[in-house]
């Protein structure tokens, strides 16, 4: 089982760097590196077990306020051409912060079973 943690810890740590090299064109580019290095940096801790429970929680609401404040009036999706460009735009970003958050959700989970086992 610590395996297959280990590998989806590696899997998100290069998707979430993967999302960190696309931001170059986004008008808030700065903003997303951050975020996004910040939720690689937390998966490369949860790989080599430094990651705690309490940083995984803090990341996991941080970034459901995130979504919950970027979420669009009116979801259009995420291809653009098929509605208005803002939507689009806070909607994929939004769907980027839940996609953190259930990744830290999974990493804090994972901890906190991980100690209750060794208890």
């Amino acid at each position: 089982m610590k395996n297959l943690f280990t590998a989806i810890g590696t899997i998100f740590t290069f998707l979430f760097a993967w999302a960190v090299y696309v931001q170059n064109n986004d008008p808030d580019a700065s903003m997303w590196y951050v975020i996004y290095g910040l939720a690689a940096f937390a998966s490369i801790l949860f790989i080599v077990n430094r990651l705690t429970f309490t940083v995984a929680m803090i990341l996991t609401f941080l970034a459901m306020v995130g979504a919950y404040f970027l979420w669009p009036v009116k979801f259009e999706g995420f291809t653009i051409g098929k509605g208005d460009i803002e939507n689009i735009e806070r909607g994929r970003e939004a769907w980027g912060l839940i996609i953190i958050a259930v990744v830290m959700l999974v990493y804090a989970l994972r901890i906190r079973f991980e100690k209750r086992l060794k208890v």
